[in-house]
């Protein structure tokens, strides 16, 4: 990533909008691949509704290299050899980052979508319904829901990382632990999940984030006013998520912190990972 790209004068960070944004078709085997990485939240989201749905044979997937350099993301022993080469077939114009979770049209030849708020809600509306992650009578809510996680927690990290300024990173920062302090009190009433007893969408929205709260938003983004085990109720929670098949075996530590450790050398110049944190997420 090259945040400079995505930086307004006054210093914050303004992510790219998404390039392609077509409707995924109806399903068919061999049909379409799932270009991913673990170690993005935005991708992390598709692998796991895709397991939650049962699409695994449905949907294919590429698991992208973590470690990122100036040609972008890798594909291990693939063809092509870099995300960006799919993305040039689909568009020889295109000049911005070459982002994950990626879905390809292997009878067309070209990039279906790369807009990630989009592709989840697709595969749980027109691919398949059983889990309803996101059921008709609490889409509104849910709709709400993940545009507050959106601005004060999963984009918000990003903002306080990615700052230029003092001001617009203290900015950034308060969204978050804002955000953060609002989950803890919603969950500690007592529900397992953010709507009651159903899993949603937004438990998957707000998870991806969580996972690698602190892992690297807390050192690396300077998200350090607190920890993710510093709250119970969000601790038990992300810990009760990440029990879930679907959710734990999709998240995978190493991939995290070697990515964002070693691909952001403007923020972290001499590319160490750190050791730790260690911390135990079984429940």
């Amino acid at each position: 990533m090259k945040p400079a790209r995505e930086t307004t004068g006054d210093g914050r960070f303004a992510r790219q909008p998404n390039r392609f944004t077509e409707r995924l078709g109806p399903p068919e085997p061999g049909r379409y691949r799932l270009y991913a990485s673990y170690a993005c939240p935005w991708a992390q989201r598709v692998l796991i509704v895709r397991r939650l749905l049962g699409l695994e044979d449905l949907l294919d997937v590429t698991i992208v290299d973590p470690i990122r350099d100036e040609r972008g993301w890798r594909v291990p022993g693939g063809d092509p050899e870099y995300l960006s080469e799919l993305y040039l077939a689909s568009d020889p114009d295109y000049r911005g980052r070459c982002t994950v979770p990626v879905i390809w049209d292997a009878v067309e030849g070209r990039i279906v979508t790369n807009d990630f708020p989009r592709i989840t809600l697709d595969l749980e509306t027109s691919w398949s319904t059983t889990p309803d992650l996101y059921p008709e009578r609490l889409r509104p809510e849910i709709d709400a829901l993940n545009e507050w996680l959106y601005h004060g927690l999963n984009n918000a990290v990003y903002e306080a990382g990615f700052a230029r300024s003092q001001a617009a990173y203290e900015e950034a920062v308060a969204r978050v632990f804002a955000t953060l302090d609002e989950l803890e009190e919603r969950l500690a009433a007592g529900s397992p999940y953010l709507f009651g007893d159903e899993l949603t969408e937004s438990d998957v929205r707000a998870y991806t984030t969580l996972a690698r709260f602190d892992a690297v938003y807390h050192g690396h983004f300077k998200c350090s006013v607190r920890r993710l085990v510093d709250y119970p109720a969000l601790w038990a929670y992300a810990r009760r998520l990440y029990a879930i098949p679907a959710f734990g075996e999709t998240t995978d530590f190493d991939h995290i912190k070697r990515h964002y450790y070693m691909t952001h050398p403007d923020i972290n110049p001499s590319r160490i990972v750190p050791v730790g944190p260690a911390i135990d997420w079984s429940l």
